[in-house]
């Protein structure tokens, strides 16, 4: 009698854990409302802070029109404005807002003497009525890397001193400081009505000798990553839109504004040092990137690097990067084909931005070559989409519809 009421108890038990495990604690599920099966485990801050974050759509060459945010607004457009979209102009000194009535072009890059004499109001109350003519809100640019290369902060009436190479900061407290430095530099730029800086310089040099060794931080490869890291992490946080430059690494080659530079360094370079930087830069979430004018033999001994698919190539498929790629000016003089044929070979190329100091003729020739099938129309949408996509992680413009 007792051992069947010992079995009788047993099987009631089994039976009673049975359902608590199937009803109650199902498989998978919380075991309390606003709990997790990984609520007990250790989570410190740090791993908090290094959740990525939200990506912008990954763009894929096969999509059709209408399979991304960006497409609403492209379908309102006429091939003449989506064209235009492709092209970072040299502001005009004269005419510029009746310029941008008429072409709406993807924005304006600044120079010295669009600051020259000027009141940090003027400026911004300028740049106000080209965002004003513009239907699509204007990308913004200029070369404010520091050191050398200051477009802004070399007047006086715009700051008490121009901004610092990348090397003096760095000497200054390492990292901590550049994140400083690159904080007052987009603040800067933001009251003046500026949303991209063309910057950081993502080159590798430690030869003082170098042509391009002034405008980088002067490191190695590694310490070069993480002050990129650091740089455009920053940017990203303050809303200023960044520009890798330039892709594919610079070395210690020569000018390309006078003149052609060929590159016979061995792809382990690329692959070892100057990639590092870009890849960093890219894990940060950096906008764009800006390809150089340089001829890499190892990987296209034939075209410039801004001219190159097989760069461009790299760039995408090894390296992954879903933003803007943006030529450097097609005027500079490395570039030994007419600007015109220079503004076609681009686009074919994969670039989504032309620097474009001769805009008229660069974007009859665009719009020419999409016309008799030399460039096809899908080109043109997939870039548009990629500037557009950009204008929207600044803030600048929203997706039809949200």
């Amino acid at each position: 009698m007792k051992r069947g009421a010992a079995i009788l108890c047993s099987l009631v038990l089994a039976v009673v854990s049975v359902v608590v495990f199937v009803f109650v604690l199902p498989v998978g599920g919380p075991a309390l409302p606003g709990t997790s099966i990984l609520d007990d485990a250790p989570r410190s801050s740090e791993a908090q802070a290094k959740q990525p974050e939200q990506q912008p759509p990954v763009i894929s060459e096969s999509e059709d029109l209408g399979s991304h945010p960006m497409d609403a607004i492209i379908e309102t457009m006429t091939l003449e404005e989506q064209v235009a979209q492709m092209f970072w102009v040299r502001c005009p000194q004269q005419g510029a807002v009746e310029f941008v009535e008429k072409y709406a072009p993807a924005g304006f890059v600044l120079f010295g003497q669009d600051f020259e004499n000027k009141s940090k109001e003027d400026i911004a109350q300028t740049v106000y009525t080209y965002q004003e003519a513009s239907n699509i809100p204007l990308l913004i640019g200029v070369d404010e890397e520091g050191g050398k290369v200051v477009r802004a902060s070399a007047y006086r009436q715009l700051r008490r001193w121009p901004f610092e190479s990348p090397q003096e900061v760095y000497a200054q407290g390492g990292l901590s400081r550049v994140e400083e430095d690159t904080v007052e530099k987009d603040q800067f730029l933001k009251k003046l009505g500026i949303n991209v800086n063309l910057a950081p310089v993502a080159d590798v040099s430690t030869n003082a000798k170098d042509f391009m060794y002034p405008r980088t931080l002067g490191k190695s490869a590694k310490e070069t990553a993480d002050y990129i890291g650091v740089v455009v992490r920053t940017m990203k946080q303050d809303g200023m839109g960044s520009v890798l430059k330039h892709f594919p690494g610079y070395g210690s080659n020569g000018d390309t504004h006078t003149g052609s530079v060929t590159d016979t360094r061995p792809a382990e370079t690329f692959h070892n040092s100057d990639f590092l930087p870009f890849r960093a830069g890219i894990a940060q979430g950096a906008n764009a990137i800006l390809v150089s004018h340089n001829i890499v033999q190892v990987f296209d001994a034939a075209q410039p690097a801004s001219l190159s698919p097989n760069i461009h190539q790299i760039l995408r498929e090894e390296l992954g990067f879903q933003g803007v790629i943006v030529t450097d000016d097609l005027a500079m003089g490395a570039i030994t084909v007419p600007e015109k044929e220079a503004a076609v070979l681009a686009v074919q190329a994969g670039n989504d931005l032309l620097l474009s100091s001769n805009f008229e003729a660069q974007y009859r020739a665009v719009l020419e070559a999409v016309k008799v099938g030399t460039i096809s129309e899908d080109t043109i949408h997939h870039a548009v989409r990629r500037v557009l996509q950009w204008k929207a992680d600044l803030g600048l413009i929203k997706a039809q519809g949200t």
